[in-house]
């Protein structure tokens, strides 16, 4: 294996990172079984098979030294590169911990715990369960390492093996990628700028967890603590009830129900929902699975206002799915929430020095991240024992209070919520709050 250059937005990620805000992807994964064995069986299984995947043995290491030609010197001193680890020991990174009956709670305290950075930077956490019946692990990648469907394959490299279906021949040679003009970046950066000046106007202020916080930023200027996780599971059949009733895509949908669940959410707390509309970036992934080359984050997203202070919540999903329809209409080169792409246009250097400020800025850009995690419809085991739960986990940005992250799985979405313990301390009553807001638009499509 040979060292590698991080992409430019995995190199944002590396160095916006801080102690207090890891930039890790995680994801729950909970397995059940019949043996009090099996979580200690699983974690034995995890390291040995861990060694065979190479994505698994790199670690990312500084560059300072001039390397490449004259002309690309330039962009890659100061960057940072993937290359194998001499030293690679899987102990280091696969953890077997005491038994618990709370699975989400021993996850939140260790999604709050940055990677080790003079190693590969992935973790995988072994929680056996106190009732005997079943066992969880929790998988952290490092965003500059993987993005979800990197992340994806590299955790089915220390599954079971299962009989994928076949996508067709993959490109006789991988395409490059595509080196912008430099006479087209001044007005790209206009026009990405100019279009997130306009997205981060700043609305009337509301009380929200104890904070005097803006209506536009009603997720943000939360204190650093400890993270907390929770998860809720859905039937997909009763979303695609929702989406035949009124029209538009399950996403609409699923983005929809978070809407209308901090809607409730804050009704119950008392903080009042109304005129809060705050911006949620729904990343676009700009990799295709089947070229995806060379490794590396390729993002962009959609900026919209998710409609918290209607009252309705058909008229909820109907803003939700206008919003989604012109953003969709624009694509994702267009509009604040492709912002992301200008990392493409930073020198290494540049990320490296600028790393800190652009993590902080986050908080004037959006409120809160609805992303879509995708995974295989079949069946996944370790260890001969059956996956039946998996909750995505986002990173929590500066700023940032909560996090949202959602899959579908054999028949099931998963909603992982990751937030900010002090600024939302009862993230299991926002949990509740998506199930009711569900059975809420069930309700009124079968009046």
């Amino acid at each position: 294996m040979t060292s590698h250059l991080l992409a430019p937005l995995d190199l944002a990620f590396w160095n916006i990172e801080s102690d207090l805000h890891p930039m890790h992807l995680g994801a729950l994964g909970v397995f059940a079984t019949h043996s009090p064995t099996a979580g200690a069986h699983a974690a034995d299984l995890l390291a040995a098979r861990a060694v065979a995947v190479p994505g698994l043995r790199m670690r990312i290491r500084d560059v300072w030294q001039p390397t490449g030609s004259p002309l690309t010197l330039p962009l890659a001193f100061g960057g940072a590169a993937r290359e194998p680890d001499p030293g690679f020991d899987p102990l280091n990174h696969v953890r077997l911990h005491a038994p618990t009956d709370d699975f989400h709670t021993v996850a939140g305290r260790l999604m709050q715990r940055p990677l080790e950075r003079d190693r590969p930077p992935w973790e995988a956490h072994v929680l056996p369960g106190a009732d005997g019946v079943s066992f969880a692990v929790l998988f952290k990648f490092h965003h500059a390492l993987a993005d979800g469907l990197r992340a994806l394959k590299l955790a089915a490299g220390v599954l079971d093996p299962v009989e994928l279906p076949q996508r067709g021949p993959r490109p006789a040679e991988p395409p490059r990628r595509a080196v912008p003009d430099p006479r087209r970046l001044p007005g790209l950066l206009r026009g990405a700028l100019s279009d997130l000046g306009r997205a981060l106007d700043i609305g009337a202020s509301v009380a929200l967890s104890g904070l005097r916080v803006r209506s536009s930023a009603a997720l943000t200027s939360a204190p650093s603590g400890t993270r907390r996780t929770a998860g809720v599971v859905l039937d997909i059949d009763d979303v695609h009830r929702i989406r035949k009733a009124v029209g538009g895509t399950v996403n609409d949908v699923l983005i929809a129900v978070v809407a209308g669940a901090l809607r409730r959410w804050l009704d119950e707390r008392g903080d009042g929902s109304e005129g809060v509309a705050p911006r949620a970036l729904i990343p676009v992934s700009k990799r295709r699975p089947r070229t995806a080359h060379p490794q590396g984050n390729r993002l962009s997203g959609y900026l919209i206002r998710l409609p918290v202070g209607e009252s309705d919540p058909l008229r909820r999903l109907g803003t939700v799915r206008a919003a989604m329809v012109r953003k969709k209409d624009a694509g994702p080169n267009r509009g604040a929430g492709a912002v992301a792409l200008l990392a493409d246009h930073v020198p290494a250097l540049g990320h490296r020095l600028g790393g800190p400020f652009v993590g902080q800025a986050a908080r004037l850009w959006f409120d809160i991240l609805v992303t879509s995690v995708p995974l295989p419809g079949l069946g996944l085991r370790l260890g001969g024992h059956q996956l039946t739960e998996i909750y995505p986990f986002a990173p929590l940005a500066p700023g940032q209070s909560l996090a949202v992250a959602i899959s579908t799985y054999r028949g099931r979405v998963h909603y992982g919520l990751v937030a900010d313990a002090r600024a939302v301390p009862d993230l299991d009553r926002l949990a509740r709050a998506v199930a009711d807001e569900v059975a809420a638009l069930i309700m009124v499509c079968e009046a």
